[in-house]
């Protein structure tokens, strides 16, 4: 596991850890309220509960109504304030119309008074995992003397590329935290970070984390999901009806900033590709049903395409037989849940790390980005997408490459005894810190 490139425990430390209580450790984890964060939050919470450890996931009521069963993992919800503009009901990224974000940080904010009272139980916690950005709760933790992990659900190559930000973290009370200072401030207050990576999926990048951080690192390895059955039995009865690996599953995220001409072309590129493909389409806001989708494109697809607005078993689908390939806006749950089943990319990212994940894809020759048009490389165009997705699926010889290179990372996402041990190694250095 390469464990040389983060804090290891020597045998002195190891023989002091045997000797000390090694019961069940009491650990609270909070993620962000994005299901990008909270759905590996509640993997590792999962991981560690089967280790024998007490764990506690907190989010709010709508979101653990939304979330996979969990086993053994105590779910606490926490009723999200209200803030004027807030959409009623909205308490994730996936709720928000446009430009919403800043209403949900500030509502977020206001968990921070009961995620405190949480911790002043009868028994303090021995540990908080918090995402990067609830730096209220960080320090919450920090003043009642419970020691903190920043758990980073976003790629190493990102935090390659970018670094840990360096900003004033003084928070204007008017504007609130923005995005740079919510992870500084988070960051000052932990005491170790752990990161959704490992050294056999992105080595190059990997390595850098411990100089890029400057506190103790652990790698927590990819979190793959579990194969989920239930859902989608439509979905699932229609791909049964398509041959082998001729499928395009298009899936872009809960949050891809599609406007309806950006959809038209998306559209049009998958109807001039001529495979056939699965399409979960979350429609833009405020867009009457009739115009989402270009006059008779259903019409003119339907033998071959299937379009659907509601909810999507993605694991499920990735892991059908009839699926070749996947285009994606290359967030890092996709990307991994993608090289889970073996399944060549289309990449088509629109922001935060979603650029570097695909420009980390594809040097691994997984599959091929859209091309970009436009001065910023914001927009693209049917002939990008239907030259892409004849590359990667249509094209014999191209389909043959990043097919193979996919079954070769698959080899490494589905390692179970890989991924575990970075598990064992994080409680390893949960119980060296705690103290």
């Amino acid at each position: 596991m390469h464990a040389h490139l983060w804090p290891t425990l020597t045998q002195e430390a190891r023989t002091r850890m045997d000797a000390a209580d090694s019961s069940p450790m009491d650990i609270v984890l909070f993620p962000w309220l994005a299901f990008g964060h909270m759905l590996p939050f509640l993997e590792l919470a999962e991981r560690l509960a089967a280790r024998g450890h007490r764990v506690s996931f907190v989010s709010t009521p709508r979101n653990i109504s939304r979330l996979p069963p969990a086993v053994d993992v105590h779910l606490v919800a926490l009723p999200l304030p209200r803030v004027d503009g807030l959409p009623e009901g909205a308490e994730a990224t996936t709720d928000l119309p446009p430009g919403k974000g800043e209403l949900l940080q500030k509502a977020s904010d206001g968990l921070a008074g009961p995620f405190s009272a949480l911790l002043d139980g009868d028994k303090k916690p021995d540990w908080v995992v918090v995402d990067t950005l609830h730096y209220l709760a960080a320090a919450a933790a920090v003043d009642r003397g419970v020691p903190s992990v920043m758990f980073a659900t976003c790629s190493s190559a990102s935090t390659a590329l970018w670094g840990v930000p360096r900003m004033s973290t003084t928070v204007d009370p008017e504007l609130g935290a923005s995005l740079g200072q919510r992870f500084m401030l988070t960051y000052q207050s932990c005491k170790m970070v752990a990161q959704r990576c490992c050294m056999e999926f992105d080595p190059d990048s990997v390595v850098l984390l411990p100089g890029i951080y400057g506190k103790p690192l652990v790698p927590l390895g990819l979190l793959p999901p579990p194969l989920r059955s239930n859902g989608g039995d439509a979905l699932v009865s229609w791909l049964d009806r398509q041959p082998a690996k001729s499928v395009v599953y298009v899936a872009l995220g809960s949050e891809a900033p599609l406007s309806t001409e950006l959809v038209h072309e998306l559209a049009i590129g998958l109807e001039l590709a001529g495979a056939a493909f699965l399409w979960a389409l979350r429609k833009p806001s405020g867009v009457p049903d009739d115009e989402v989708l270009p006059p008779g494109f259903q019409e003119r697809t339907k033998h071959r395409g299937l379009v659907t607005m509601g909810m999507v078993p993605q694991t499920r689908v990735l892991a059908h037989d009839s699926v070749g390939a996947f285009l994606t806006h290359c967030g890092w749950s996709s990307a991994i849940e993608g090289m889970q089943y073996g399944r060549p990319l289309v990449m088509l990212p629109f922001f935060g790390d979603q650029g570097p994940i695909a420009r980390l894809m594809d040097g691994k020759k997984v599959g091929l980005p859209v091309p970009r048009n436009g001065k910023d490389g914001s927009s693209f165009d049917r002939e990008g997408v239907a030259s892409a997705v004849r590359a990667v699926v249509v094209e014999e010889e191209g389909r043959r490459v990043f097919a193979a290179n996919a079954k070769k990372l698959q080899q490494i996402v589905a390692d179970t005894a890989c991924h575990e041990t970075c598990i064992d190694n994080f409680v390893q250095q949960l119980r060296f810190y705690k103290g």
